[in-house]
């Protein structure tokens, strides 16, 4: 079930949309201004916020940069306002929808599902290609996408050639990738017998790892290769 904060110091109108919104099966709570809204949102997991702009105390406009601040959860703005510079200053502080009063009810609703999917959909989108792009071994995080790495959570600085090493390692935990064949993926260039770079970038690499994890991370198969376990 989907919970919406209705914030509107008109009693009348925030029982109209509950109303509404609860006959299309939404769980809703409504707060009398800003202050209490913000309060609110401590304590109950909305999934939007209905917010009027007009409120004692605390207005919409201070309520909405405040939610900025640490969400992304989607903000419905109301006003009495029919100037289409106060539906830009909505939508700048970080509003995803506005409509002005009074409004059709029917409309409001259909608005907050459209507004839902698409913070849904998103969200899909956003965890999939996180997933996609972040290795996960023991206490490593690895973000492809990012060049980051951390390690019980603090960040490791790793030169471009450790990134990719490292990466290639944790795509195959249990896997032994020779010295030669890490060269040739990661260099892409002939590798030759007398050829240490290999050696002395996973040196550096361990190092750097061991030093937040207490432990070595990648382990090396004598006259075999290298590999992280499982």
């Amino acid at each position: 079930m989907r919970h919406i904060l209705i914030a509107d110091d008109d009693k009348e109108i925030a029982q109209l949309i509950r109303i509404y919104l609860e006959n299309e099966g939404f769980q809703t709570r409504h707060a009398n201004d800003g202050h209490e809204a913000l309060a609110m949102l401590k304590g109950f997991p909305a999934d939007l916020i209905v917010l009027d702009i007009m409120m004692p105390g605390m207005d919409g406009m201070e309520v909405c940069r405040k939610v900025r601040e640490h969400s992304a959860i989607p903000i419905l703005m109301l006003s009495a306002k029919t100037q289409d510079m106060d539906k830009v200053l909505g939508l700048m502080t970080g509003a995803d929808d506005y409509m002005s009063k009074p409004f059709n009810p029917l409309e409001l609703s259909a608005r907050v599902k459209s507004l839902l999917r698409r913070s849904f959909q998103y969200n899909t989108e956003l965890k999939s290609e996180v997933s996609e792009h972040v290795l996960k071994l023991d206490a490593i995080e690895i973000n492809k996408l990012n060049h980051e790495v951390t390690a019980n959570g603090k960040p490791i600085s790793l030169t471009s050639r450790e990134f990719e090493i490292l990466s290639l390692l944790a795509s195959s935990p249990g896997r032994v990738f020779g010295a030669e064949e890490i060269f040739r993926l990661i260099w892409q260039e002939s590798y030759f017998v007398s050829n240490n770079t290999v050696m002395v970038h996973i040196s550096n690499l361990r190092d750097k790892l061991e030093k937040e994890l207490g432990y070595k991370l990648i382990q090396t198969v004598w006259g075999v290769g290298y590999k992280i376990e499982k």
